[in-house]
Formats: C-alpha cells, structure tokens, sequence
C-alpha cells in the first residue's frame, strides 16, 4: 500500500510541478489536443500507459 501512495505522489509532484513552472504551455499543449481526433488521443493513453507498465517494470526489475 505504501507503494501505490509512493506512486501517486510523484504523480502529483510532476503534474503539478509542470502547472506550477509553465501554466501557458500546459493550456497551449491542451488546446492542442482538443484538436487532435479521438483515435489520436486513444493512442496517446495507450502509448503512456505501456510506457508506465514499462517504468514499473524496470524499477521493479532493478529492486524498488
């Protein structure tokens, strides 16, 4: 448990650090996507989840 809590904090460190230090290019990078089709933003989720499985696995792979 005290794993997924982990997980979930450097979540919300990144995403809010990016808020934090560029607000106008997160608008400008959402904008962007509101214009992309939703096969393309489908495509997006998927490609960050396998990247996330693939994060989970090496840091699991290396002892974390």
């Amino acid at each position: 448990m005290a794993t997924v809590f982990l997980a979930l904090g450097l979540v919300l460190i990144v995403e809010g650090l990016a808020w934090v230090l560029a607000p106008s290019l997160i608008e400008q990078m959402l904008m962007a996507l509101r214009t992309l089709p939703d096969t393309a933003r489908r495509q997006i989720g998927a490609l960050a989840f396998v990247l996330g499985l693939i994060l989970l696995w090496i840091a699991h792979a290396l002892g974390a």
